[in-house]
């Protein structure tokens, strides 16, 4: 494995190389990347409207299962979801929207954590109820997505400044009132960050979604970049589809560590890469809609065309990661014109992993 200090080096995109293939492969730095990536950023977890319908939505975020619910008060709540008796998994206990119960022995906690039933422990002795309490982890909404943060006293990327920024790049575009629709999930053998290189620059598409290249304007594609995060925008192309009209504008977000925001008129989609181990990972499509713009047959057709894409995508991300395990490849270059937003990304890798 290289030596990761070496990799830190801050040269500028024109003289930068890519990083190292083994930080794709090796097992031993996928655990380094879990442990100080995921454990210490703000990740998205769900939207607020997707909650409403379920009431509790179970996440992994990096290594760690978590639980939020939506209270009998509106209030959400998030928590490892692990029962503090053996380990066990939690859900609202049936009828209840302020009841989480142990799934495994029927131990009982309220909406703010606190352990409340424990069912044949009557001859224990010295046991405090007061010790036993979930451990609760922190949630921040804006427009109703929720990220969650395992340690937000050592975060990196500051969630409110990407809101604002977010909030006021597409205004007057506001997605809290977006129905949820449906999720789509996709197991990928391949690294977690291949995926995210791939959506973070539109050089490929020409080659790889000559359907895509029909609907966006490519030579519109533009990249811009914040700290915590990146957007690219195209125009669409003169002939109206059922996306938009020519002068209206798709938005791609990327948002540190494994968050993509997919904008187009009247719908979000929403995309989050989880790892799985160094060469798999699982990349979760959520779909969101303005029903007042989107009946069911539109709704169809942008799920068929989304699918169709994303297994562009799914494919060749495969063969990259075949391929970085080759003896022939160590590191590439980037193309200053088209891949500043992957340049980006891996910029804040090293950042976070320094």
């Amino acid at each position: 494995m290289n030596n990761i200090d070496l990799e830190f080096s801050g040269e500028p995109i024109e003289r930068a190389k890519t990083i190292p293939s083994d930080w794709y492969t090796s097992p031993e730095f996928f655990q380094n990347e879990i442990k100080k990536i995921f454990n210490s950023n703000w990740v998205f977890a769900t939207h607020k409207n997707q909650l409403e319908q379920t009431c509790e939505i179970r996440v992994k975020i990096g290594s760690e299962p978590v639980i939020i619910i939506l209270n009998e008060n509106q209030e959400i709540k998030a928590f490892y979801d692990v029962c503090k008796h053996r380990g066990g998994p939690l859900c609202l206990r049936k009828g209840t929207k302020s009841v989480l119960q142990c799934q495994y022995h029927g131990w009982t906690y309220t909406s703010d954590g606190h352990l409340r039933g424990v069912p044949e422990f009557d001859r224990v002795e010295l046991f405090d109820k007061k010790d036993f309490g979930l451990t609760s982890i922190e949630t921040f909404e804006f427009m109703g997505l929720i990220f969650v943060n395992l340690n937000s006293k050592k975060s990196g990327n500051d969630i409110q400044v990407i809101a604002n920024e977010v909030t006021n790049d597409i205004r007057p575009i506001d997605f809290s009132t977006y129905k949820f629709h449906k999720r789509v999930s996709y197991p990928i053998n391949c690294n977690w960050k291949i995926y995210i290189d791939n959506y973070l620059e539109g050089y490929h598409i020409p080659h790889v979604h000559p359907e895509l290249n029909k609907l966006l304007d490519y030579r519109t594609y533009k990249t811009k970049t914040s700290e915590w995060h990146s957007l690219q925008y195209s125009q669409f192309k003169a002939e109206d589809s059922f996306y938009g009209k020519p002068d209206d504008m798709a938005f791609y977000y990327f948002i540190f560590p494994n968050c993509m925001l997919n904008i187009l008129p009247g719908r979000l989609q929403t995309n989050s890469v989880e790892p799985v181990d160094a060469e798999h990972c699982i990349v979760h499509f959520d779909y969101y809609y303005d029903k007042s713009v989107y009946d069911n047959e539109r709704i169809k057709q942008d799920i068929d065309y989304s699918e169709f894409v994303q297994r562009e995508d799914e494919d060749i991300c495969q063969q990259v990661q075949i391929r970085l395990n080759s003896s022939s490849y160590t590191q590439g270059r980037f193309s200053v014109k088209c891949e500043q937003g992957v340049y980006h990304f891996q910029q804040l890798l090293k950042k976070s992993l320094r």
